[in-house]
């Protein structure tokens, strides 16, 4: 069963100095054994905003909206698609990511 384990961002917050080496160190690590196990299919991070476009359809007009898109409360910062046995499985290997990070928020939803 697939997984979508995702982080939420803020813009106005968004560090601007990269992660320690330390923590690149563990989280490549954790990546990896993640991987090796199975669990990892795909990850990655989310650009800003500004690098976006918004598409919408709406009585068969298409409207496009560069970013940034001031309105949004909740971005998506970092994602993982995941395989697991079940629910359980994604919250331990979530908590795990947590873990190494030392501090935020992953929601994990199952992928239809």
């Amino acid at each position: 069963m697939r997984f979508l384990g995702y982080t939420l961002a803020n813009e106005a917050e968004t560090p601007t100095e990269p992660p320690s080496p330390d923590i690149y160190e563990k989280m490549g690590a954790f990546v990896e054994e993640a991987t090796k196990a199975g669990v990892i299919v795909a990850t990655g991070g989310i650009a800003p905003t500004s690098e976006g476009a918004k598409i919408a359809l709406k009585d068969g007009e298409f409207t496009v909206v560069d970013g940034p898109f001031v309105e949004a409360k909740e971005l998506v910062g970092g994602w993982a698609l995941m395989e697991c046995r079940d629910r359980d499985e994604a919250i331990e290997w979530s908590k795990r990511f947590l873990s190494v990070l030392g501090a935020g928020e992953v929601r994990v939803r199952p992928c239809m």
